[in-house]
């Protein structure tokens, strides 16, 4: 996803991907490797417009279920590792705080001047902005996540 494969909105559709995987696995806790290969594949096709066929897929969902094994277990070396690499290549810097994942969020005045210096153009009476719904954090402490067609 770094090479923007989901067009300008990659950075949003690459968290909504990872908070789908995590709900995935939160509704579902029984998610197989090759449940979550299928999952992996679905999603690049549709969101990314990228048909995987190289067996990366596979690879990924073996080294998710394998840390999610480990974070069960207590062991987290791999998460720290694995973070610290994400940063050192200019990653978004994220922290962990009661079992949510916290990041910075772009504001509305960032986004227009974004747009402005894309040389958008102002499109007058369009629709009104759909508002943002605050997230639903279920008792765990984990964010519920809506899929792109129910926003």
């Amino acid at each position: 996803m770094a090479n923007s494969f989901g067009g300008p909105a990659s950075a949003d559709k690459r968290e909504w991907f990872a908070g789908a995987i995590s709900e995935l696995f939160a509704t579902r806790p029984d998610t197989d490797l090759e449940d979550l290969e299928t999952v992996l594949l679905q999603v690049m096709l549709d969101e990314f417009e990228v048909a995987v066929d190289d067996d990366s897929a596979y690879d990924v969902a073996e080294r998710i279920v394998r840390i999610r094994t480990q974070c069960e277990r207590g062991e987290f070396a791999e998460v720290v590792a694995m973070r610290e690499e994400w940063v050192r290549r200019g990653g978004r810097e994220v922290g962990v705080s009661g079992g949510r994942v916290e990041g910075e969020e772009s504001s509305e005045e960032e986004s227009e001047e974004e747009s402005e210096e894309e040389g958008d153009v102002e499109m007058g009476e369009a629709a009104a902005p759909r508002e943002r719904q605050a997230p639903e954090i279920d008792e765990e402490g984990f964010q519920t996540v809506v899929s792109r067609k129910k926003r």
